[in-house]
């Protein structure tokens, strides 16, 4: 099925083919993708409205987010994720823990690759929420993980953060494994938890990028 105008750019900002601050130009993205300038416009109406896109002037260019939004979306981010974990413990099937814990066990090999990691660090974290079997719980993440991609770099660029996050990812999957709701429940809203305060440290020049 063809990708639509709307779907093609969010992609391309989720990718980070378009980073904050970047000025989005109607021509340039019907000739990339190949769509005609009316539904671009469109999309890129949508966008603004959405709050993925903001006003430079006359311009349209990536969003970015201050102090106090990464705040409020890390707070939304851990009661969520944390929630998705609670009831994938509850409801994931066999295959399912089969395969995240198949994920931490291959995510290993990328140690020293931020942005392959930080693409597998978004295919775990879906995988948990559609492990919880809850429609409605999946929209949501899926707005607060649109958000995360108004962040310019990945906490996983942080010197010593990725094989933390991984191991803290092999404790949240033992806690869906052993089918322990509320250990899963603060085992991901713990990882999130030191992922926001990694986040700061970088913001701050405290710690060492990869």
């Amino acid at each position: 099925m063809q990708k639509d105008a709307y779907t093609l750019i969010l992609e391309a900002i989720d990718t980070g083919v378009y980073r904050p601050g970047d000025r989005l130009v109607e021509s340039e993205l019907a000739e990339r993708f190949g769509v005609s300038r009316t539904p671009v416009r469109e999309a890129l109406q949508r966008l603004e409205t959405q709050s993925m896109l903001a006003r430079d002037g006359r311009s349209l260019i990536v969003a970015s987010l201050d102090h106090n939004q990464l705040a409020e979306l890390y707070v939304v981010r851990a009661e969520l994720e944390g929630l998705a974990a609670r009831l994938a413990a509850q409801h994931a099937t066999d295959e399912e823990i089969r395969v995240l814990r198949a994920m931490v066990e291959d995510d290993h090999r990328l140690l020293g690759d931020p942005q392959a990691l930080s693409r597998a660090n978004r295919r775990f974290h879906k995988q948990i929420h559609l492990a919880s079997h809850n429609r409605y719980l999946v929209q949501q993440l899926d707005l607060v993980h649109r958000s995360m991609a108004l962040l310019a770099s990945t906490s996983l660029a942080a010197e010593g953060r990725d094989a933390a996050a991984l191991a803290e990812h092999g404790a949240i999957v033992a806690a869906i494994e052993a089918h322990d709701g509320p250990a899963a429940y603060e085992a991901l809203r713990q990882h999130i938890s030191r992922a926001f305060e990694t986040r700061l440290k970088i913001d701050a020049g405290d710690v060492r990028r990869r």
